[in-house]
């Protein structure tokens, strides 16, 4: 299953538009100190700060930029919650287009519905295990009332398409409106 989600991952990644970009590194040097570096370091990032606007990046972390514009043999889930359906229906209907504008299959969609946000989690992680998908959408409301009702149901909203993404291995989108 590692490997199936790993294969996954390198196909999504490679449809990904790479941008090089500088690095910052310490100065070379034959005797390196702790010191030393950390002043080659604040010389390198006051440069590079005149070049960036402040903004910082270094050789520990990959920048990828791009989008997915290749939908060809991708295949999505909607996880859809009917509690609040007169909310949730609308952000299908929008997610919908999107994936139309960006030229995905009416047949490579699949929308599941579940009673409300609190079981979108365990149908994502359902859905994320079985291999059939490349990403997941989460889309539910949950509505504040009088009640703690709404902080229990939304904590575990997220928690729990969190726990699906990690544990599948696939993308889940969090799309819960909080209102």
């Amino acid at each position: 299953m590692a490997s199936l989600a790993s294969s996954i991952q390198e196909r999504f990644l490679s449809r990904l538009a790479v941008t090089p970009h500088r690095t910052l590194l310490p100065p070379k040097a034959t005797h390196l100190s702790f010191q030393s570096s950390i002043q080659g370091l604040r010389a390198q990032i006051a440069t590079e700060r005149k070049d960036r606007s402040s903004f910082l990046q270094t050789s520990a972390v990959r920048h990828l930029v791009g989008s997915v514009t290749r939908t060809e043999g991708l295949r999505f889930a909607v996880v859809v919650a009917r509690f609040n359906e007169i909310v949730t229906k609308e952000l299908l209907e929008g997610a919908l287009d999107t994936f139309k504008k960006y030229s995905v299959k009416e047949e490579d969609i699949d929308v599941v519905w579940v009673p409300g946000s609190f079981e979108i989690g365990i149908v994502a992680e359902r859905l994320g295990k079985s291999g059939k998908y490349h990403a997941i959408l989460c889309i539910g409301a949950v509505i504040r009332g009088d009640t703690s009702h709404y902080d229990a149901v939304a904590n575990s909203a997220a928690s729990g398409v969190l726990s699906a993404g990690l544990n599948s291995g696939v993308p889940c989108i969090f799309g819960v409106l909080t209102l």
